[in-house]
């Protein structure tokens, strides 16, 4: 193992004994989550971190005090810390970046217990995992592989209403990726409970050809931050992450930054 390699688990180990000593709870998700849940292991540019954004500020607090630099990424959802020996850092994560999936009090009271570079941890459910990564759908990442694998690891062992539950109004996200499932994994289509399958193609046949009242909304907003922004800026749909989950600021900014991030 290289030297660099040594420095970035130590820097790992490092974040999560400040924020364990702090008493701030937190969980372990992306690469490290996936992993656990499906044995998928593959390399990542950094850890993240989970937490409640009411221990946003302690975290920032703690971590800067033991001298690391921390900064507020995009206020709806993203905090980071940077590792001062190199360009590694730890996203701390409190909510997704169309702002539909705070992590509440539910992502903890079901996170399964495992190790992570030698220390106790939680990781985030993996219901919350699904739907979390249900809505990344960019140009540049889509999730899709991710959710199918954990489908096909976890499908039998998943608390589906509460996966339903997650989804709501936002159901049809749901049916797409569990008929993509169907697809990919053919032989094993059985793994979904037909009960769930049957529940969402009969909310689907209740809305085929009926249109939903009032002004128009564009929902793809949810999916990618950059794709559907001609839909609100020229063609008159309204953007329905706001203002009850973004400021239009906070829209603005998390768009902006998908073009600066391809440059």
């Amino acid at each position: 193992m290289s030297d660099g390699h040594n420095r970035v688990h130590d820097f790992y180990r490092e974040v999560l004994d400040i924020l364990h000593e702090g008493k701030i709870p937190i969980l372990i998700g992306g690469a490290f989550a996936q992993e656990y849940f499906t044995g998928i292991t593959r390399d990542t540019k950094d850890l993240d971190v989970f937490l409640r954004e009411a221990d946003l500020a302690r975290a920032l607090a703690a971590l800067g005090a033991a001298g690391y630099r921390t900064e507020i990424k995009f206020s709806h959802w993203l905090g980071k810390t940077h590792d001062n020996q190199s360009e590694q850092f730890v996203d701390i994560i409190f909510n997704s970046g169309n702002g539909l999936c705070k992590v509440d009090d539910i992502w903890f009271d079901n996170a399964p217990c495992g190790t992570a570079f030698g220390r106790p941890v939680k990781f985030c459910p993996v219901e919350e995992t699904i739907w979390q990564k249900a809505f990344i759908m960019e140009r540049e990442r889509y999730d899709g592989a991710d959710i199918a694998h954990l489908l096909h690891a976890q499908s039998e062992k998943l608390d589906w209403q509460r996966l339903l539950q997650r989804f709501d109004r936002h159901w049809r996200v749901l049916l797409s990726y569990i008929t993509l499932y169907g697809y990919i994994y053919p032989t094993e289509r059985s793994r979904i409970p037909p009960w769930v399958e049957r529940g969402l193609l009969r909310l689907s046949a209740s809305e085929i050809g009926r249109d939903e009242q009032g002004p128009p909304v564009c929902a793809g907003t949810f999916l990618s931050r950059a794709q559907f922004q001609i839909d609100v800026d020229l063609w008159g749909y309204r953007d329905i992450r706001t203002p009850e989950l973004m400021t239009s600021q906070e829209v603005r900014r998390w768009t902006d930054a998908a073009e600066e991030e391809r440059k």
